[in-house]
């Protein structure tokens, strides 16, 4: 039998992996990517450090096998299968979290609309460094949000010199959409499945949002907008800008990079915990049986400085 992995926690982890054309498996124990252009004769292996990875987006044309999605399971790893460029998600797993405490906790916070508008409220103050007009609905901080992203996409696009028609896209005709779109949509979708592997990691639902709702990643959204002009739309406007021969590709080793200088996976999880700590109730404790949250932080054998 197998021993027990311990996961690395999310923050000590690379950000994202994106796999095209190609085939995952596990060979020799190693989670790895096989290009043998049609024939298991002589192929070639890429390895991918599967363990250290917080989520690996498997995009057209890459099969993978039942034994390199149970090692990502160990492991911790999020697997999420999408479109071209990321931007349309299939299906995704569940890399252990979705605690029930966690879960009842969230679902106590959406469901009371004074306790959700406390949430809501915070999340506006952490994304734009101001604390919200008072007296406000939920709905009418989403209509401000609203007004104000648009502005920022202007003064983005006018910094970088980028022609701006709005944000307009169609993932069912991605070619069509205009390059700052396309740039902007690859760059978002990275963002999601990062901060979906932190929701997961957590221990919460992605589905069950504040400001955004009805949908399977409404949470994902709310978090991720918290970051996304900090990091991935200044990026997607530099390399609109910039016109590249494969935009998609250098969006995505952009973002890698931003996420990596703002230190994005440290910040995900201690962010949730205080945002939703402003709805003003006691997190329920975990029942004596309960599993651990998934990717947890170890803890330290001394100060602040030593390393485990």
């Amino acid at each position: 039998m197998l021993p027990l992995l311990k996961p690395i926690p999310i923050k000590e982890r690379f950000s994202i992996v994106f796999v095209e054309k190609g085939e995952i498996d596990v060979v020799d124990g190693a989670f790895v990517v096989v290009d043998a252009q049609g024939f298991r004769v002589r192929p070639v292996l890429t390895h991918i450090p599967v363990g250290g990875i917080a989520c690996i987006m498997l995009e057209p044309g890459t099969r993978i096998s039942h034994m390199a999605v149970a090692l990502a399971a160990r492991v911790e790893t999020l697997l999420v299968w999408v479109g071209e460029a990321g931007v349309r998600l299939y299906s995704s797993g569940q890399p252990g979290g979705a605690r029930a405490d966690r879960l009842l906790y969230q679902a106590k916070l959406a469901l009371d609309e004074s306790l959700r508008l406390r949430v809501v409220r915070k999340m506006y103050a952490v994304r734009f460094g101001e604390e919200p007009p008072t007296r406000r609905s939920v709905e009418q901080l989403r209509g401000i949000e609203g007004a104000r992203v648009r502005r920022t996409y202007q003064l983005l696009a006018q910094k970088f010199s980028v022609k701006w028609l709005g944000r307009n896209y169609n993932p069912d005709a991605w070619d069509m959409s205009d390059l700052p779109n396309r740039c902007l949509s690859s760059a978002t979708a990275a963002l999601y499945s990062v901060t979906e592997a932190a929701v997961l990691a957590a221990g919460y639902a992605p589905a069950v949002g504040f400001i955004h709702t009805g949908k399977p990643l409404s949470f994902v959204y709310d978090i991720a907008d918290i970051y996304k002009f900090e990091t991935v739309v200044p990026v997607a406007f530099k390399i609109a800008a910039s016109s590249p021969g494969n935009p998609e590709r250098a969006v995505r080793l952009a973002c890698r990079d931003v996420f990596r200088q703002t230190r994005l996976l440290e910040r995900i999880i201690p962010d949730i915990e205080d945002i939703l700590s402003a709805g003003g109730i006691d997190k329920p404790a975990p029942p004596k049986d309960a599993v651990e949250p998934a990717i947890p932080n170890p803890e330290n054998l001394g100060d602040a400085g030593h390393r485990t």
